[in-house]
């Protein structure tokens, strides 16, 4: 298909039209990230101060059954049973980047704590165990995001850039709940996300 003037112009105006939305994104709220190994474990945790409603910041950590949607390489994630504060989520995807890929599939008991923590740990799946906790502050400041989480993993870690993966699994993923917040958060207030 050759690129006629007209079609040349018109993809321009599209890019044009969409350049607002993308400077607009690359400004997400910073992230810090920290990965060590204790013992066995590779212990995380990560943060991020957002300007979003609480409510709304909670809607999307507890949206279990739409987590597949906008965090990268997760393939499912599903409610498989609820009572009262305890949720059992299933989930299955992928940990890594470039060549190297791990399937992993996890069910988790959930606790939560509503518009305030929520802790996760594995009952069953391949990763041998794991212990998670997102939490919510709210200040004049804005929402903080923290979390927290350890886990030993079944397969092994590329011992030459296992932690520089990890790192980027985590930033990544990190990354994209926050975006998703900062834009489910633009979206109520029915104004671009900034």
């Amino acid at each position: 298909m050759s690129v006629t003037p007209a079609r040349f112009g018109k993809a321009l105006f599209f890019a044009l039209a969409l350049a607002p939305g993308l400077v607009r994104a690359a400004a997400a709220p910073a992230i810090e990230t920290r990965i060590e190994r204790q013992g066995e474990y590779i212990a995380v945790s990560a943060s991020a101060l957002m300007q979003v409603d609480a409510r709304i910041a909670w809607e999307v950590l507890s949206d279990y059954d739409h987590l597949a949607q906008f965090i990268p390489d997760m393939k499912s994630s599903r409610v498989v049973s609820r009572d009262g504060d305890r949720v059992r989520v299933e989930q299955k995807g992928d940990f890594g980047f470039f060549f190297y890929r791990q399937p992993v599939e996890v069910m988790l008991e959930v606790v939560e704590e509503p518009r305030r923590r929520i802790d996760a740990r594995r009952i069953s799946g391949n990763i041998r165990d794991l212990e998670t906790r997102y939490e919510l502050k709210a200040s004049d400041a804005g929402v903080e995001l923290d979390y927290v989480g350890r886990f030993i993993p079944e397969f092994s870690v590329p011992p030459f850039f296992g932690m520089a993966m990890v790192r980027r699994v985590i930033e990544r993923r990190f990354r994209a709940m926050v975006e998703e917040i900062v834009r489910r958060d633009a979206l109520a207030r029915g104004r671009p996300k900034d």
